[in-house]
Order: structure tokens, then sequence, then C-alpha cells
């Protein structure tokens, strides 16, 4: 039985009508072979796909009449998921990151954020540039505009502003994308001569081990002789002082 409303869970984008759940009178019917078979009424169109052994799909329902697929079910929920999951892959992704900058930055902290800039548009996020002037340097907010237009030009192989920079309140403003992927620039590797730490380890055990220098001779023992004579074993014994040889009388 079916149900008077849908569920909670329904969602019209999703919504596929099958087989006998098809409101339409007419139907313009597409074959299995992917042939058009004419505007057919619902009944011959759903005897076919009994006939057939597969199952009637309407797979445009605002058409006029709408259009049905003679194809199995579970065939086209698979086609259609394959689909989506394509589509997918080859969309960027929604993920802004900001990237905050000022009119007096420091060049090292300029390369720094252009770094990471290039960082995110390397995994098809859009960056947001915001320069914010602080007390008098509104007085000169051509400084900051020298700024942002830097950072655009070092980050061009990997994106392109949506809008040229606006001045909008204390701040210059301008969003960037990711250029796509057959035309954006690899992202930068580490720095040339510099060493990786695994390259630096392998080159500590190829090199060769440096003779160790023979080790000193140990000094022989030396034996302390005490000129003492040896005393008795027990320096508090009763029979220290007793006379073993006793002479006869």
């Amino acid at each position: 039985m079916s149900r008077p409303f849908p569920s909670r869970s329904f969602t019209p984008s999703s919504f596929v009508r099958v087989n006998g759940k098809i409101r339409a009178r007419e139907v313009r019917v597409i074959g299995v072979d992917g042939k058009q078979l004419g505007v057919l009424s619902l009944g011959d169109a759903l005897n076919m796909a009994r006939a057939n052994g597969v199952d009637l799909v309407e797979i445009a329902a605002t058409a006029t009449p709408p259009v049905c697929r003679l194809v199995d079910y579970g065939k086209y929920r698979y086609e259609q998921a394959k689909k989506d999951k394509e589509s997918k892959k080859h969309q960027h992704a929604n993920t802004v990151k900001e990237v905050q900058l000022s009119p007096r930055i420091d060049p090292h902290d300029l390369m720094v954020k252009t770094n990471h800039a290039i960082e995110f548009l390397s995994e098809d996020m859009k960056v947001k540039v915001t320069l914010k002037f602080r007390g008098r340097e509104m007085q000169h907010t051509e400084f900051g505009f020298q700024v942002v237009k830097k950072f655009l030009a070092d980050i061009s192989p990997y994106g392109h502003p949506d809008f040229d920079p606006k001045l909008i309140g204390r701040g210059i403003n301008v969003m960037i994308s990711p250029l796509p992927r057959n035309k954006r620039g690899k992202p930068p590797g580490p720095l040339e001569g510099a060493a990786t730490p695994i390259a630096a380890a392998t080159s500590q055990s190829a090199a060769p081990i440096a003779a160790a220098p023979p080790a000193a001779p140990r000094p022989k023992p030396v034996t302390v002789v005490s000129s003492k004579p040896a005393g008795p074993a027990f320096s508090n014994s009763p029979f220290a002082k007793l006379d073993l040889n006793p002479q006869e009388g």
C-alpha cells in the first residue's frame, strides 16, 4: 500500500517513479537498445516492459508527455550513482580559506602567506584575501593595493581573481579561484640544495666510517706491599695473649 504523503527522508531530486507508480496516461518510451519507440499509453508501455523482463522507469517527469525508459531499475540506479560520483570529482570544493595581509607586511611573511594560498589552491579550495588598514594607513591605500597586486602576481600560475581588488570599508577584498588542473602549475617543492631528512640520513649511512685510533695499553695493576707484620685476624680476640708453649718449672 502506497503512502498518501512522502516520508521525511523524501527528496524530489532522488525520487523516481517506476512501473505502477507512474501517473501519466501516455508516456514517451525509450527502448532497451536506446531507440525511441514513440508515445504509447501507460498500459502498452507496461506490457512492453513485462515482455522484455525489465522495468518502466520515468527519467523525465517534467516533459510532456513524461519520458520513460525500458531498463532494469537496479542497473539504472547503479548508472546514476556512477554518474553522480564522476561529476563530483570534477567539481571544485566549496571550501573557502582566508588569508589576511597588511600594508606594511614583511617580505618574508608575505612569502609565507603566498605559499599557504598556493597550497589551498592546489587542493581545489578558494582563497579570500583580506587586507585591513589601521589608523592613518587609510590615507595611503595605494600601498595596500600594491601588496595585493604583488600577491596576485605570485599566485597567478595557480589561481585567478574572480573580480578586481575592491576597497570595502577599511580593507581590500578579493576572491581567488583555482585554475583547472590541466592549466595549474605544480605545487612548489622543497628548496633546491636543501637536503630532506631522509636524504640526509641516507648520505650519513652511506658515508665510510673512519678507522678508530688504536686503543692505549692498559696499565698493569700495582701491588702495594705493607712493611707491618700481619696481625691477628681479630684484634679483640681473648686468645691473643695466651702462651701456647708454657715453660716447665
